[in-house]
């Protein structure tokens, strides 16, 4: 961050603890709730909020001088809908068997508050660089939170990460592992993201009592 001013620097680093989308301002729960039962998916998942926020915060602070004000969300959803088509095909493409594994959730990256609300608070009103910035730090924010919750998740619910096998091998006609270790089921449904989730907030409010909202 050395090369960075520190209001540049904040855009970034403020969205990975303090000022987190999903932990703070909750939002994009949705797909931390879908797609994380599976590390790659939630990796894969991340790097496409990344390219679509990123880049949608610099087109749309690009055009913010020329968009009207009445028609400005038709633009937002007509910019980041281009970009999740992007990203769509190049899973498509690329990795057919995780975009299948992925299926609507990507398109609904197209809905994500998230993307909306950093075109909206931020965007509309800064210059390309600083929207830029201000996107990729959100996005890593979001990103952070899902590789955390797949990881634990696919871990303990499967006993594996990236689908390679961590946990025991399955001792021969028995559904005990040499390990000591029998895959936990309920990791792999969604409310078991909710429960990750929230262990993150509490230990993210324990570390900075400031983020503890008064009654």
């Amino acid at each position: 961050m050395a090369l960075l001013s520190k209001k540049d620097a904040n855009l970034i680093l403020d969205p990975l603890a303090d000022n987190n989308p999903i932990t703070i301002q909750v939002l994009g729960i949705c797909s931390a709730l879908a797609i994380t039962a599976e590390l790659k998916a939630s990796v894969v998942m991340a790097i496409s909020v990344l390219f679509v926020l990123g880049v949608g915060n610099v087109v749309i602070s690009l055009l913010r001088n020329v968009i009207p004000a009445k028609i400005r969300i038709i633009v937002q959803l007509v910019v980041v809908a281009a970009l999740v088509i992007i990203v769509d095909q190049v899973l498509k493409a690329f990795a057919y068997e995780l975009s299948k594994t992925l299926s609507v959730f990507v398109g609904l990256i197209i809905t994500n508050c998230i993307i909306m609300g950093r075109f909206e608070a931020f965007a509309l009103g800064n210059g390309p660089w600083k929207s830029f910035l201000d996107g990729i730090g959100n996005a890593l924010g979001y990103g952070v939170i899902l590789v955390i919750v797949g990881f634990f998740r696919e871990l303990l619910g499967s006993g594996t990460l990236f689908g390679m096998k961590v946990l025991g091998d399955p001792v021969a006609k028995t559904g005990l592992y040499a390990l000591g270790y029998e895959n936990n089921g309920f990791m792999i449904i969604p409310p078991a993201a909710l429960i990750v989730v929230g262990i993150i907030i509490w230990v993210q409010r324990s570390r900075n009592r400031a983020l503890i909202e008064e009654a």
